[in-house]
């Protein structure tokens, strides 16, 4: 008999999560009820945030229970159907977990155009880290033509977007990234005007060397030591949209002092700072736009992406802590099937 694979939560992560917090077993396969389709898994994505789900802890969504699958989005087959909305064979994209195999209703899911994008670019590109990067940029990072836009995690999935989708504005575009080759890739292929690696020991000077005129957006990904960096830049009236912060997702405890978050705050107010953390699914009203502009902009060829794609789903773990350590170059997903 078929049977489903899918990876539990069976115990919340201190640090890195491994195989005794996500651990991957085989159930029976689930069965489709009345008005919904059976599914099988094509691709599924690995993203920063899914950390903060292990967390039990106040954030703007629910924690993964123990004994749960591990939530994530992926593309998926309909190999059964009681729905005359879904047939067998079309492919659909929704937040169906870490596993081989789920049952969903159609008004879970989103029927995917294999004629605008390939199926895992729906997981990317022109998915949930492309309508990330499209929200923060558009909506709080507002970009104008001559400004200095700096991007951390450049060459990540939401990053790639966020650079090209300025330099289409306009603007001088600063990448950081971890890794020599990735800084090189984010220029070559997506029109960065310069990148700098956080890990070199002249990072700062770099950084600084790279924004003669000082920063005006500035797409926060990471925080950490490119934060600390980019704050000492910072020009009056700059815009911070705080995307993520995994640099501290695996943090067991607060760093040591000094605490600076009264010289923050004066900076804050001096300056006249604006930051604003978002998160996409408030802004789904723009759906329509980014596929829209997204779609176009592939099409003419004015954004390009670089896929992670990892084989199997038992390698999912391994490839999903690579992404918490930088391993990955560009979007990271599993082929599933």
């Amino acid at each position: 008999m078929a049977m489903n694979q899918r990876y539990i939560l069976a115990e919340r992560p201190t640090g890195m999560p491994d195989e005794d917090h996500l651990r991957l077993e085989e159930a029976p396969m689930p069965q489709a009820g009345e008005g919904q389709v059976l599914l099988k898994t094509r691709y599924l994505s690995l993203d920063p945030y899914m950390r903060g789900r292990m967390n039990d802890s106040a954030s703007y969504a629910t924690p993964i229970g123990i004994g749960e699958v591990m939530g994530g989005e992926a593309v998926s087959e309909v190999i059964e159907s009681h729905h005359p909305d879904l047939s067998p064979g079309g492919l659909v994209k929704g937040r169906t977990g870490w596993q081989t195999h789920s049952v969903a209703s159609p008004d879970e899911l989103y029927r995917i155009d294999t004629e605008l994008a390939p199926p895992s670019a729906w997981l990317g590109v022109i998915g949930m880290p492309g309508f990330t990067a499209y929200v923060g940029l558009r909506e709080f990072g507002k970009p104008q033509a001559g400004e200095t836009v700096v991007v951390s995690a450049a060459s990540g999935a939401v990053g790639q977007v966020v650079g090209q989708i300025a330099k289409m504005k306009g603007c001088r575009v600063v990448g950081v990234a971890g890794a020599d080759d990735k800084c090189q890739h984010v220029v070559d292929h997506y029109g960065f005007d310069v990148c700098v690696n956080y890990k070199d020991d002249d990072f700062e000077s770099q950084l600084g060397a790279a924004c003669p005129k000082g920063i005006d957006v500035y797409f926060e990904n990471v925080g950490g030591k490119v934060f600390d960096a980019v704050m000492t830049l910072v020009n009056d009236f700059a815009r911070i949209p705080v995307c993520g912060r995994i640099a501290h997702y695996n943090q067991t405890k607060l760093p040591e002092g000094p605490d600076r978050l009264i010289p923050f705050m004066g900076q804050i107010l001096i300056k006249r700072l604006m930051f604003r953390g978002f998160i996409q699914s408030d802004h789904n009203e723009l759906l329509p736009d980014f596929r829209r502009d997204m779609s176009q902009w592939l099409k003419e060829g004015k954004v390009k992406y670089q896929e992670d794609v990892v084989e199997g789903i038992e390698n999912a773990l391994t490839a999903f802590q690579g992404l918490l350590q930088g391993r990955n170059r560009g979007k990271l997903v599993v082929k599933v099937s």
